[in-house]
């Protein structure tokens, strides 16, 4: 086991991996941190932190109020105020924001976090994750395909830049990798026989990558 801030955590439990995804996502949902520049708003981060560890602990590792509490270092009403907290309320706050009162403007409510918070590990756990996120993923995973000498993967990432993910289906890339040769198939050929969503673009590359090589044999 292993114990964190007093509490006892499964040595699988990775648990901040999903909460910087949760996080990340929360951003995103509030319209990234330009938006929130713009409003004069980054005040907001340290909460929507707290409100993502409180969310994943809960969802994904079932731990109690008194738990979260003293992993999070919040109390425990606190804690039950962004469990209960109502998405869509979240979500209309934020859409009316220049109604709320100077003081809510200021500094992100627990309620508002809260809901912020659940709406987006609902969408990081669909494979939705934030595009900030997955930019950062792919430039990571192009980076790593020149390393590796392969250049299909190097050139489809080239190709997808900007690309919404998850991709649901063959025709949000095929267009754009047509004419890239993978083994000697056109890459918009490939990406029609492989399985749908992919969530990310490391992702797509070991969809094609075992698509490839099922076929080499």
């Amino acid at each position: 086991m292993i114990i964190v801030d007093g509490v006892q955590m499964g040595a699988d439990e990775n648990y901040e991996h999903l909460v910087n995804r949760v996080f990340f996502k929360s951003i995103d949902l509030l319209g990234g941190l330009k938006k929130l520049a713009e409003f004069r708003t980054l005040t907001w981060l340290p909460s929507l932190a707290r409100a993502a560890f409180a969310v994943v602990l809960r969802e994904e590792y079932l731990r109690t109020e008194d738990e979260i509490a003293q992993i999070v270092g919040l109390t425990r009403n606190t804690v039950r105020n962004i469990l209960r907290a109502d998405p869509n309320m979240a979500i209309y706050k934020v859409e009316h924001f220049d109604e709320l009162a100077e003081e809510e403007k200021k500094e992100l409510k627990v309620h508002t976090a809260g809901g912020i918070a659940k709406l987006a590990y609902k969408m990081v756990k669909e494979g939705n994750d934030a595009q900030t996120l997955l930019e950062f993923c792919r430039g990571m995973s192009e980076e790593t395909a020149a390393l590796c000498d392969i250049p299909w993967a190097y050139a489809i990432l080239k190709k997808i830049r900007g690309v919404k993910y998850p991709l649901n289906s063959p025709e949000d890339i095929a267009d754009r990798v047509a004419g890239v040769k993978i083994k000697g198939r056109d890459a918009a050929e490939v990406v029609r026989e492989i399985a749908y969503p992919v969530k990310s673009p490391a992702a797509l590359l070991k969809e094609i990558g075992e698509y490839v090589k099922s076929q080499e044999g």
